[in-house]
């Protein structure tokens, strides 16, 4: 299974199109929030099933604040975590997915790449697909391989 995560388009869908095709084929795309109204625009393009999260920026969006999905053998907490005070750190956020049962914690709002998996619960945050923040300025995003045993491996990738 491949999956592709992505955060922080904010309505500016070039980007997200371009990784589309860049990463096709995947079997599920995650984005961690502030889509700002692109919610069926990603749908439609995506060719596999979508799991989204509301972020700060989704004032009139039905999507959940959070939730929890499985992905192989892993319970995984999404959240955009602006909530969760993921500027100043990440303990809130790994206390929140370790209560709901959860290895890892996915989450946007900062607009730069986080991949640490030095506590219990691993963090991951793609960066911003749109308006990235880190040094480099590129949009990045992460994929997800799951191997056969359902664990997986995380890599951050830029256009």
């Amino acid at each position: 299974m491949r999956v592709l995560l992505v955060s922080d388009s904010h309505g500016r869908n070039q980007n997200m199109e371009k990784v589309i095709r860049k990463v096709s084929p995947v079997d599920l795309l995650i984005h961690l929030g502030d889509l700002e109204g692109s919610e069926g625009y990603l749908e439609a393009i995506a060719p596999c099933p979508v799991e989204m999260v509301a972020g700060n920026n989704d004032f009139f969006s039905r999507l959940p604040r959070e939730k929890v999905i499985t992905i192989g053998r892993h319970q995984i907490f999404m959240t955009h975590g602006h909530n969760y005070y993921v500027n100043y750190g990440y303990g809130e956020l790994r206390a929140a997915a370790k209560s709901r049962g959860c290895d890892y914690a996915f989450f946007g709002h900062i607009h730069r790449p986080v991949l640490d998996d030095t506590e219990e619960v691993t963090v991951v945050n793609p960066g911003s697909i749109s308006l990235p923040r880190q040094d480099n300025r590129r949009p990045s995003y992460a994929i997800l391989n799951v191997n056969r045993k359902g664990d997986f491996d995380i890599e951050i990738y830029y256009l």
